[in-house]
């Protein structure tokens, strides 16, 4: 689009193959962001992330909040590279709460000491 300002971002996956690059509107979401890498995702790969909740974003050493902007979250320096943003991509699936909370019960549960003081 004509006058708006693009960003190319580079996604990179934990084995090392990449997704992109590809050009942003510095406007777009991290959320946005996440929702295309979970749909471009390579699916040979032995993980694969279900939602876009499942991905964290990294750049310049920090994980990338949902609600922030491409430009927000671009670190300064790139523009004197004027190449490509690499961010990097972790996979980490949410727990099912039912599972995780029964898993806390089935812990078995000390209520008396043993201790002796002389």
């Amino acid at each position: 689009m004509p006058g708006e300002d693009l960003v190319e971002l580079k996604f990179r996956l934990f084995d090392g193959t990449d997704i992109g690059p590809i050009g942003y509107s510095s406007a777009s979401t991290i959320a946005m962001l996440k929702e295309r890498i979970v749909s471009e995702w390579p699916r040979d790969k032995k993980i694969i992330p279900k939602a876009a909740n499942d991905v964290k974003l990294i750049s310049a050493g920090k994980i990338l909040e949902d609600n922030k902007t491409v430009a927000q979250c671009r670190p300064p320096f790139d523009e004197l590279l004027g190449g490509v943003t690499i961010m990097h991509v972790v996979v980490q699936p949410s727990l099912p709460k039912a599972k995780s909370e029964k898993k806390i019960d089935e812990v078995p549960k000390k209520t008396s000491c043993s201790c002796s003081i002389m």
